[in-house]
């Protein structure tokens, strides 16, 4: 570990803008690995359907076309809902 905190040194002292570059890029790799946000994204994507309904004309033998457009189908998205907004932090009631 102290080789490490040497080198940083001599590179902070040596050439910081490259440093503090390189800094950024390795935050920005590792960053979305641990991020609470991956999570959620990661279940929107799968939620949004990967192919939209196209009109078709119905000859009252399509019963895997809905109705009517709005009508409910796939996943239920309350999960959505519950989470809280963003700026605001889920603190442990006492």
């Amino acid at each position: 570990m102290a080789g490490i905190g040497n080198f940083l040194r001599n590179a902070w002292n040596k050439e910081p803008v490259v440093t503090a570059a390189c800094g950024l890029g390795i935050a920005a790799l590792i960053l979305p690995l641990v991020s609470p946000y991956t999570k959620y994204t990661i279940m929107l994507n799968k939620a949004t359907p990967y192919n939209y309904p196209v009109p078709v004309r119905d000859d009252g033998n399509m019963p895997d076309v809905p109705a009517h457009p709005c009508d409910p189908q796939g996943r239920n998205l309350d999960w959505l809902k519950n989470i809280a907004p963003v700026g605001t932090y889920w603190l442990p009631h006492s």
